[in-house]
């Protein structure tokens, strides 16, 4: 992608899909390290399947942090998928 600005013309470092790719991969890790908090304050109240269940969501960030990060590095090598 190409800006113009007055004479000159600058290519932005990344692309609007490496970008957005980033930003999830960014919130997905912050969701990852609240479970962590979450899970701690389930272990505290005594409570079993709240810990089982983010434990579970927990692990569901994870599995689709590894997939958004598969896509990101296409994106960066190929420019798309």
């Amino acid at each position: 992608m190409i800006q113009t600005a007055g004479n000159t013309q600058t290519q932005n470092p990344i692309s609007n899909l490496e970008y957005d790719f980033l930003t999830v991969l960014h919130n997905k890790g912050q969701a990852i390290k609240a479970y962590e908090i979450y899970i701690k304050d389930a272990q505290e109240a005594g409570s079993h399947p709240c810990v089982e269940l983010f434990q579970k969501l927990r692990q569901s960030d994870i599995e689709q942090a590894q997939e958004i990060r598969r896509h990101l590095l296409e994106v960066m090598q190929k420019g798309k998928m």
